[in-house]
């Protein structure tokens, strides 16, 4: 198993970003539920009702989003490889001499491809009346939720989809507010809107740094993106987990072989039982009847 790392400051940022956007959710989620309980017809109307409330959600994402679009020394280099500062040539690049293609399109449209089937259906459920805009919220919060773990323990994308070697080099790092607003669009207000309409703004400045400095987006061309130079440490968590994973596996698998070759002993020695003959426990005849 890998040794610990010290937390850094960006593994410290994520993880208490992890800890509010789940409490946001749980409390949510409790909301929702009470308000089922009581009857009321939208579980979640208490946000409209408590103006404050809505904007301090708001605002709390919002800022999120807002800093993205400027350098940061605390967020991931995974949304900050689009700045010219954090751009160190490598040697390939030199002798390359030029620009460069990202060969990651395909990979990308799949991601896209799939994220809005899935928001798809969602659609689908809610304008048949299944999901009502209580559960779009919730949605939306779990996606929060899980954009967090995607970056300290396992991101689907990455693995099915990129194959990038870890967030620092990943092609679709600042999608993700696009990606957690998306149930939201379905629900229109200045709130959700605003929100969207933000992180859609984001994708779109992201988007044309990757076509104008494709070379500020890959290891390949920009040295700081390689491990050597990496201070986040982030990939750390997905590597402890997998040795947990699979520390854990192994136990259960020896814990299985074992119960396997006990059941084993057991069926051959009533095997031998069977098949052994009966005994005569009468005591030996003297012929004499």
């Amino acid at each position: 198993m890998p040794r610990r790392e010290r937390l850094s400051k960006t593994s410290a940022y994520h993880y208490v970003k992890l800890a509010v956007r789940s409490l946001m959710l749980i409390a949510a989620t409790v909301f929702y539920i009470l308000g089922h309980v009581r009857g009321v017809e939208q579980p979640l109307s208490f946000l409209t009702r408590l103006p404050w409330l809505l904007l301090g959600i708001f605002l709390a994402f919002a800022i999120e989003i807002f800093l993205r679009f400027f350098p940061s020394s605390i967020e991931s280099m995974g949304c900050q490889k689009q700045f010219r500062r954090n751009y160190v040539p490598t040697e390939e690049m030199r002798e390359m001499g030029g620009r460069v293609r990202l060969g990651t399109w395909r990979s990308t449209l799949a991601v896209a491809g799939a994220w809005v089937a899935l928001n798809g259906i969602i659609a689908a459920l809610y304008y048949t009346g299944v999901l009502d805009a209580g559960i779009l919220v919730l949605i939306a919060l779990f996606y929060s939720v899980a954009d967090m773990i995607c970056i300290l323990f396992f991101c689907p994308f990455q693995t099915w989809f990129m194959r990038n070697k870890c967030c620092g080099s990943c092609r679709i790092y600042n999608w993700d507010y696009v990606m957690m607003f998306t149930p939201l669009v379905l629900i229109p207000n200045l709130f959700t809107i605003g929100l969207f309409a933000l992180a859609l703004v984001l994708v779109i400045v992201w988007e044309i740094l990757v076509l104008r400095h494709p070379e500020r987006f890959s290891e390949a061309t920009n040295a700081t993106l390689r491990c050597a130079h990496c201070k986040e440490k982030l990939c750390h968590h997905k590597r402890q987990l997998r040795a947990f994973l699979k520390k854990n596996a192994e136990k259960i698998r020896l814990r299985e072989n074992l119960e396997l070759a006990k059941e084993r002993a057991r069926r051959l020695l009533r095997r031998e039982k069977t098949a052994s003959p009966p005994q005569d426990d009468r005591p030996p005849s003297n012929g004499a009847d």
